[in-house]
C-alpha cells in the first residue's frame, strides 16, 4: 500500500456525479428533441473538434503574427517625422520584453514530465491508472515553481507563454493556448539554472510529484543549456479582468 504517499488530487473523482447527472439531462433532452430521429446525420466526435480548432488557432496565430508585423513597419515608417510615435515606440519596445513580445536567449531549465510506461494490468497494487498518468497541477506546480525561481521567461512545448497563460489537462492531454499536446510535456525558463533548480527541490506540488516517480515510475528529467532562444509570445494579450497595482506593490 501507498500510505506514505500524498495523495495527488484529481478533478476527475469530483466531477463524476456531476457528470453523470449532465449527461442524463441531456439524453432525455435529446430523446424528447428528436422524437426519434437523427439529430445529427453526421456526427462529428471529440478527437475532431479539437483537430479541427487546433488547426484554426494555429492559422490565427500566424495570421495576428502577420499583422504584428505589418504595424511594426507601419510605425517606423511614420516615426521618423513624429516626435510623439517615437516616443510611442521606445515605450512599446520597453514594455514588450515585460509582456513576452519578444524573443528572449540566455541560459536555460527545461522540465521533462512523462506518464509512468505501464499498461493498465502493470499497475501496482494499491494504485490507479489515474495515478501514472501526468495531471494538469503536475504541470502547473512545475510552472509555479520556475516563476518563483526567478524565471525571466517560460516556454510550454513549443509555445511561449506568460502570466496570464492557462493551463489545461484533458485526459492525459495538455491543451495551450487552442493547441493540443500529447505527453511528455516539457517547460523551458530562462533564468539561473541553479536557482531555478532550487526553486523546484523546495516546491511541495514538485515533491509529491516526484514521490510518484519512485512509485510508479512518471517521467522526470531537468537539463541545462548554456543558451536557448525563446519565441515571442503570439497569443491574445487582452485582459478580460484587471485592477490597478497599489503604489509601492
Amino acid at each position: 500500500m501507498r500510505t506514505w504517499l500524498t495523495q495527488r488530487p484529481s478533478r476527475w473523482s469530483s466531477l463524476v456525479p456531476v457528470i453523470a447527472l449532465g449527461a442524463g439531462l441531456l439524453f432525455a433532452t435529446s430523446s424528447t428533441t428528436a422524437r426519434g430521429t437523427d439529430l445529427r446525420s453526421e456526427a462529428t466526435g471529440l478527437p475532431d473538434v479539437i483537430r479541427e480548432r487546433t488547426i484554426d488557432n494555429e492559422r490565427s496565430g500566424k495570421r495576428v503574427e502577420s499583422l504584428r508585423s505589418d504595424v511594426d513597419g507601419l510605425t517606423r515608417d511614420a516615426a521618423p517625422g513624429s516626435t510623439r510615435l517615437q516616443e510611442i515606440s521606445r515605450q512599446t519596445s520597453a514594455r514588450s520584453q515585460d509582456a513576452g513580445l519578444t524573443p528572449v536567449a540566455g541560459p536555460s531549465l527545461t522540465v521533462s514530465l512523462d506518464d509512468a510506461d505501464l499498461a493498465a494490468s502493470e499497475v501496482p497494487e494499491g494504485f490507479t491508472v489515474d495515478d501514472i498518468v501526468v495531471h494538469q497541477q503536475d504541470v502547473q506546480g512545475v510552472v509555479n515553481a520556475l516563476w518563483r525561481g526567478g524565471a525571466e521567461a517560460m516556454q510550454i512545448m513549443d509555445q511561449r507563454v506568460i502570466s496570464t497563460s492557462a493551463v489545461r489537462c484533458v485526459g492525459n492531454t495538455l491543451i495551450l493556448q487552442g493547441r493540443v499536446y500529447s505527453p511528455p510535456f516539457t517547460i523551458t525558463a530562462i533564468g539561473d539554472p541553479d536557482e531555478l533548480r532550487q526553486a523546484l527541490d523546495d516546491d511541495p506540488a514538485v515533491d509529491i510529484y516526484r514521490q510518484y516517480v519512485d512509485a510508479v515510475g512518471l517521467g522526470y528529467e531537468v537539463t541545462t543549456e548554456e543558451t536557448t532562444q525563446l519565441p515571442a509570445f503570439t497569443g491574445r494579450t487582452r485582459l478580460e479582468y484587471a485592477r490597478p497595482m497599489p503604489e509601492g506593490g
